[in-house]
């Protein structure tokens, strides 16, 4: 691969074996080069395919507002958070979250100290992220001998939840936490319990909801208009049908959605099973 164009001593633009254009980065992969010279392969650690030119345009655009080291902590933080979750995350990521990084250690020097208001929901429903989004304060104290609060570590566990819901926007991302609070403030009233959030049900459920959520304000639905099955999960578990009932009450009420038939008999038998332990000991 040709060097096309330089954009900082860890960035360089260049073209595949196709002729589309990506972007390449790599600790001192552009240092001492000129457009023209060789790609030293060895030093590739990211490669982005550009299919927008608006990505190329804003990432351009930030490597020219942040500092290096930043961008390079950035990676750090990805790569570290791709290697957990197991998953790539969204390539946005790169902006989103170095963006964010940017402005806290700015705001941290400042001796500006800026609160999650989600930082409860974020640990309780997102603790993956959150763990990693500790480990990455590590990472920035490390590397800037700042010691940054957890509500930073929540503010970068939200950006991951992002990536991996396909780099949707933050606002989208909050509103589908709420949508998984309320569902489970609904399920908690209804059976007057407290649920066991460290069984493996309760994180089967947690994980449905987060997709769930995130269907609901996409406006997707999925029905299969299987009549049998839905029916017969009615007749078997009322209380929980009942208790899906008034989250599909409160979908219509908040965002003008019923559920199908098959999302009913899903969160049906969800809850059921969350819930089953529960009410036998009560």
């Amino acid at each position: 691969m040709i060097i096309e164009k330089i954009l900082n001593n860890n960035v360089l633009l260049t073209k595949n074996h196709k002729g589309k254009e990506i972007i390449v980065m790599g600790r001192g992969i552009s240092y001492k080069k000129s457009p023209g010279d060789y790609v030293d392969d060895y030093k590739i650690d990211k490669i982005f395919l550009l299919k927008e030119n608006e990505f190329t345009s804003r990432l351009t655009e930030l490597l020219n507002d942040i500092p290096v080291a930043h961008f390079e902590l950035t990676n750090e933080i990805v790569k570290y958070a791709n290697s957990v979750l197991k998953s790539e995350l969204n390539d946005k990521i790169y902006l989103t979250l170095a963006d964010h990084i940017h402005f806290a250690i700015n705001r941290y020097e400042k001796g500006l100290d800026l609160k999650n208001a989600l930082l409860f929901e974020i640990k309780r429903f997102y603790k993956t992220e959150f763990a990693i989004g500790l480990e990455a304060l590590k990472m920035i104290e490390q590397a800037t001998s700042l010691t940054l609060g957890e509500d930073e570590a929540g503010f970068i566990a939200m950006h991951l939840v992002n990536a991996r819901m396909d780099g949707n926007e933050m606002m989208s991302t909050m509103k589908m936490t709420k949508i998984v609070q309320d569902v489970l403030s609904i399920v908690t009233y209804h059976y007057g319990l407290v649920l066991d959030e460290s069984s493996l049900n309760y994180s089967r459920f947690l994980t449905h909801l987060q997709y769930f959520s995130m269907r609901v304000l996409r406006n997707e639905t999925n029905n299969s208009g299987e009549e049998f099955l839905y029916n017969q999960i009615m007749k078997t578990y009322t209380q929980a049908s009942s208790c899906v009932q008034k989250i599909n009450d409160y979908l219509e009420r908040t965002h003008g959605q019923s559920l199908s038939k098959d999302e009913h008999v899903y969160l049906t038998i969800h809850i059921h099973r969350l819930t089953e332990r529960n009410c036998l000991e009560n």
